[in-house]
């Protein structure tokens, strides 16, 4: 019987023990592999693909460029959306602990298992399987942006050097919860002002200390 997963992946497995390593997270890989290689795999599949499909989509467009769509598009702020569009948060397997605490519904856990299938797709079929389903579920993302996407502490940090002001300073505040979920949280100051950011990895948490200070210029 096709899983929906594997429905929604339009991919029937040839192994569908890929499949189910995909989407075991290592908080439940007691005594079976967790889904980390897949994932390791998965993002160089990933950054493989999006790559290839925007050198087509912009061929005229410089490699600086092509790199900030690059990097956000692979970001775990894309990724999880899809995931959770893709019913990833239904499907990754915790422990009932994990579970009642909401670890499936972390962004960074749907992402994971995310690149986990895709480094389980081109295992069992392949790039142009692999590719396939990237390019439908990242065809909005793509399309989206007519301009290269700036992430915030680029923005920032562009902010500072145009007056002189050095580079934004990020300080980690505090580290919470368990090892395979972390909270991060973290503190920019630039420009005289000061504000934090709380993420589930230290560039997470980067990212939303310099979101929080451009809202509040």
């Amino acid at each position: 019987m096709t899983s929906p997963i594997a429905a929604r992946l339009g991919h029937e497995f040839t192994n569908p023990a890929l499949l189910e390593t995909a989407l075991t997270h290592r908080s439940a890989a007691t005594g079976t592999a967790s889904n980390e290689r897949l994932e390791f795999l998965g993002d160089r599949v990933l950054g493989l693909c999006i790559a290839e499909w925007l050198g087509e989509r912009y061929p005229a467009e410089r490699e600086g460029d092509l790199g900030k769509r690059l990097a956000a598009l692979v970001a775990r702020e894309a990724l999880a959306p899809i995931a959770e569009a893709m019913g990833l948060a239904q499907a990754v397997r915790v422990p009932p602990a994990e579970s009642r605490s909401g670890l499936r519904e972390r962004a960074n856990v749907l992402a994971d298992a995310l690149e986990a299938l895709l480094g389980a797709l081109y295992l069992d079929g392949g790039l142009p399987a692999a590719r396939a389903v990237i390019r439908r579920e990242w065809a909005g993302l793509v399309e989206a942006t007519a301009a290269p996407p700036m992430s915030a502490k680029t923005r920032l940090q562009e902010l500072t050097l145009g007056r002189a002001a050095g580079l934004p300073e990020y300080t980690a505040i505090s580290t919470t919860g368990p090892a395979h979920a972390p909270l991060f949280v973290v503190r920019v100051r630039a420009l005289g002002r000061e504000a934090e950011g709380m993420g589930e990895s230290k560039r997470v948490a980067e990212t939303a200390a310099a979101e929080n200070w451009l809202a509040g210029a």
